[in-house]
């Protein structure tokens, strides 16, 4: 199903631009065309959803609906819904280097309101189309953020009790009363939409293909959970019973805590898995080939009794195994998925992968510990696999060698021939291109050899995450030559 290919892994938020964070304008179509010169075959991004606490793309508002700040606002310039003296009053670039979150929501959501202020009218019936082609999850998330602004943007848990219940009475009333906020978010998913799909047909055409990301779980403060309380496991006050984290591991000696709900699979099970496929489907019409992050959490998870401050004392619960990935096959075909597979490893999860027969992930970094044999050592890859220098939530490479063992890194120089000349990040790069996995990744921040004041997550913290941004000047043809070369000759 893959073919030899490349792929470099940055996400939206990570572009450079002028207006605070990564989009959809001209910097992506430039990124595109780097790609391109590069003979890059994927583009790697991160969930596309909008983000709520912490401003982690894995916890989102809603399972299906994209993030606002990723509109282009040179596009609303140009129709006439903005003024370049109402753009330039939002300062919103105030570091280059790094997304301002708290300054964006304040910034880019004004101006969005504005920018609907002035389309609403012209864009009447178009807005009313995509609404109605879009039904089935836009109503239920342009409704649930309209009451959470009017609830002082608390999660749905801290509502009134009334508007808890998306059948009430009251929800109904509320509809009816505050179109004009509902429309305000069918028009923000109007905008991302067109802006995405633009940029997705500019890439496929160019022979690029987006590897999209879909988090396992959703967010306890999001429509979904709202709309659906009876597909997750939530107590008579619709409070999570358990929740969502990992154990104890190499990033964090706590375990991570991630706090999603964790859904009721019997109930799935009995509804034909409905709700998951609506989700894969909705994810194909975004991307070429996806990911699902946390692919061992649906032969087993780890959940956690909900309140626990840490992820430590939690229990292993068998997940839907195969059997939801039959059900998705048999109602929407093969389609093109990367699992996951990192960290605890069982037999039982390792017979799901192979049951599914997506390709697992391979990653550098974890390899080169001298007291064992590590999977992740390319010599025992197959061709089914993806193998990664390091994910969103690894060190840079740079910074990997700044912070681990010196054994361990003695070891890696051996094994790669790494050499100051070339370089720990390229010679890290040469190893997984020059590997059997089908697909070899890099991050960008990789290929600019940066450190970690570069890199995009650090598990189990809040703060500082998230918010790495690429400087245009980065993108440098020497660099486009130089990533080709190795395409070239690497075969891939």
């Amino acid at each position: 199903m893959f073919k030899r290919s490349n792929g470099i892994l940055l996400h939206i938020s990570s572009l450079p631009g002028e207006y605070g964070i990564g989009d959809f304008g001209k910097e992506a179509y430039n990124f595109v065309d780097f790609l391109e010169r590069s003979g890059v075959n994927y583009w790697q991004i991160l969930p596309l959803g909008i983000t709520g606490y912490g401003d982690s793309p894995y916890q989102s508002f809603s399972a299906f609906a994209g993030n606002p700040y990723f509109i282009d606002l040179d596009e609303l310039l140009q129709e006439g819904f903005l003024t370049e003296e109402e753009v330039g009053g939002e300062n919103l670039n105030k570091n280059p280097e790094k997304v301002d979150y708290l300054h964006l929501y304040e910034g880019k959501l004004a101006l969005l309101r504005k920018a609907y202020e002035r389309g609403k009218e012209p864009l009447k019936s178009a807005l009313e189309e995509y609404y109605q082609e879009n039904f089935s999850w836009l109503q239920e998330f342009a409704l649930y953020m309209a009451i959470k602004k009017a609830h002082g943007e608390k999660s749905w848990l801290e509502w009134d009790k009334e508007y808890r219940n998306w059948r009430s009475r009251e929800v109904r009333t509320f509809v009816a009363s505050h179109q004009e906020e509902i429309f305000f978010w069918i028009f923000t998913q109007y905008y991302f939409d067109r802006h995405w799909h633009r940029l997705k047909t500019y890439a496929n055409d160019k022979g690029i293909e987006i590897i999209g990301d879909l988090p396992i779980y959703v967010s306890e403060d999001s429509a979904d959970v709202w709309k659906n309380p009876e597909l997750f496991r939530l107590d008579e006050n619709l409070k999570p019973i358990t929740v969502a984290g990992c154990p104890p591991d190499a990033f964090s000696s706590t375990g991570q805590l991630w706090g999603n709900p964790i859904y009721d699979w019997e109930r799935m099970k009995d509804i034909g898995y409905q709700w998951w496929i609506k989700r894969i489907a909705h994810s194909f019409k975004l991307y070429d080939v996806l990911r699902i992050d946390h692919f061992r959490g649906f032969e087993a998870y780890w959940e956690v009794p909900y309140g626990e401050d840490t992820a430590t004392f939690g229990e292993w619960t068998k997940g839907p195994g195969i059997e939801l990935f039959e059900a998705i096959k048999e109602e929407l075909g093969d389609l093109r998925i990367i699992a996951e597979d990192l960290g605890y490893l069982t037999p039982e999860v390792e017979e799901l992968i192979r049951d599914s027969g997506y390709p697992g992930m391979k990653v550098l970094q974890f390899a080169f510990d001298p007291r064992e044999e590590s999977d992740y050592l390319p010599h025992n890859y197959n061709k089914n696999s993806v193998v990664y220098t390091g994910t969103h939530d690894n060190h840079t490479v740079r910074g990997w060698t700044e912070n681990i063992p010196g054994e361990e890194l003695d070891f890696a120089k051996k094994y790669l021939k790494l050499d100051e000349v070339e370089g720990c990040p390229w010679g890290m790069i040469r190893g997984a291109w020059s590997s059997v996995s089908n697909i070899a990744v890099a991050p960008m921040q990789d290929f600019l050899e940066l450190g970690d004041e570069a890199r995009m997550n650090i598990p189990s913290t809040l703060g500082d995450n998230w918010d790495w941004r690429m400087e245009k000047h980065q993108l440098i043809e020497d660099l486009a030559r130089r990533i080709d070369d190795l395409n070239k000759t690497y075969g891939r």
